[in-house]
């Protein structure tokens, strides 16, 4: 997969940047002509609140995607997650067949903004939209949708076995993974390349490529101490207490793991003390306790991201180590919750970044720099990265997302759908070896 991948980015790039084919040139003009018809598609989907916990809303943006789906001819499917799962489910659009390569191209249908969130509504005001999800990733969604009406306007998608996955809880996913990613695996296992459309990036005057992604992973540290009289605290029979051992293992993560490139971790709650409570679903606890008590419980909830799974295991390997190291008369543990794995930048997906730059070159924006995955969080490619070539990031520019100021410059709309069509007509074969 990589070797023929390489042997088609050798030949895009001895070509001059500004070789469009008349396919191509064709497909261009159609998208420009049909701008407006996917802005209308965006209001759409974005009026309709779709925070991951409004299941029926999840719903009802996919009944939307569902129908534009089924009009390019792709067999549909709602995938109903279990009750255990507590997630609104997926929409699948699936048409294996054709001679190309195979695709996977993924968005999500939820947002961060739940339906008793003020900010529910799509506003236009020239060429810049506001509005929830109208940047993460509603927009992606339409950017799927319109590069596969461009390359059937072109008459190339029959040949183009195409795979369609817009999960309904990217956002805050559903456990476990097993289940609620279960589909998107197995289409990661089907795909020679993976697509993901959340939003580009540019800054410093350039267009940036996506070939890699940090993980996203749950950690809890739990503490306990001997409960006792303050005045006895550091004794030999009261010992250190839960709150100064909590506060021994946090700088000794930081003092020991910090420093590591890529590897990041944060302490997002601390609670110590005679009592505490903490609901992770809900992100809320209660302490008790009182300054001349030794407390007796901590409880730290955090977040660990890194760049590749060997680095992932190393860290907790090194962070259980520092727990296990305890001051007297405490214990504690700590537990490594489920998440997003880590995309690792691969030369198969150098290769297929190569493939995009040539494109951005063609459309006049120049070549596309390497991101740093640092300024990157987590997302659905990467659970497929693993089997297939991978790129992320293809959607279009906004700003402020998972925040009431979160926009999308319109122009880079179609901008995003022409980068998206033609590099799926070139990685799927059907623009041959003689153009």
């Amino acid at each position: 997969m990589i070797k023929n991948i390489l042997c088609l980015t050798v030949l895009l790039l001895s070509l001059p940047a500004a070789a469009f084919d008349d396919t191509e040139r064709h497909m261009v003009e159609w998208i420009d002509s049909h701008s407006e018809q996917a802005i209308a598609l965006l209001e759409e989907t974005v009026n309709i609140s779709s925070g991951t916990m409004n299941h029926e809303g999840v719903r009802d943006v996919g009944r939307v995607m569902r129908r534009e789906l089924d009009a390019l001819g792709l067999e549909t499917e709602w995938i109903e997650m279990p009750a255990e799962v507590n997630r609104a489910g997926h929409l699948f659009g699936r048409k294996p067949t054709g001679s190309g390569r195979k695709l996977l191209l993924i968005g999500h249908l939820d947002t961060v903004f739940e339906a008793d969130d003020d900010f529910q509504a799509f506003t236009r005001d020239g060429n810049e939209a506001t509005g929830p999800g109208v940047d993460d990733m509603k927009s992606g969604n339409v950017i799927i949708v319109y590069a596969l009406k461009a390359l059937q306007a072109a008459g190339l998608l029959e040949d183009i076995p195409v795979v369609v996955a817009y999960t309904g809880d990217e956002e805050k996913m559903g456990k476990p993974l097993a289940i609620s990613r279960k589909e998107l695996l197995e289409a990661g296992k089907w795909a020679d390349i993976a697509l993901g459309f959340e939003s580009a990036v540019h800054y410093d005057d350039s267009d940036w490529v996506t070939v890699a992604r940090r993980s996203s992973t749950r950690w809890t540290l739990t503490v306990e101490g001997k409960r006792a009289h303050s005045s006895g605290i550091f004794s030999e029979r009261v010992g250190a207490g839960a709150i100064f051992e909590a506060a021994r293992i946090l700088d000794r993560f930081y003092e020991e793991l910090s420093s590591e490139k890529y590897l990041t971790f944060n302490a997002g709650t601390i609670q110590g003390g005679s009592e505490v409570t903490y609901d992770p679903q809900q992100n809320r606890g209660t302490t008790f306790g009182k300054n001349n008590v030794v407390p007796s419980t901590v409880v730290v909830q955090g977040g660990m991201r890194t760049i590749s799974t060997q680095q992932l295991e190393r860290t907790r390997e090194a962070m259980r180590a520092i727990v296990a190291d305890s001051l007297p008369h405490t214990n504690g543990s700590i537990e490594f919750g489920e998440g997003y794995p880590p995309m690792f930048p691969t030369e198969g997906n150098r290769s297929l970044a190569a493939v995009l730059s040539n494109i951005n070159e063609s459309l006049g924006r120049g070549p596309m720099r390497e991101l740093d995955p640092g300024r990157r969080g987590a997302a659905d490619v990467s659970f497929v990265a693993p089997y297939t070539d991978a790129l992320a990031g293809l959607g279009a520019l906004g700003n402020g997302g998972h925040t009431p100021n979160e926009n999308l410059d319109l122009t880079s709309l179609s901008l995003a759908i022409k980068r998206a069509a033609i590099l799926i007509y070139r990685l799927s074969d059907t623009a041959g070896t003689d153009r």
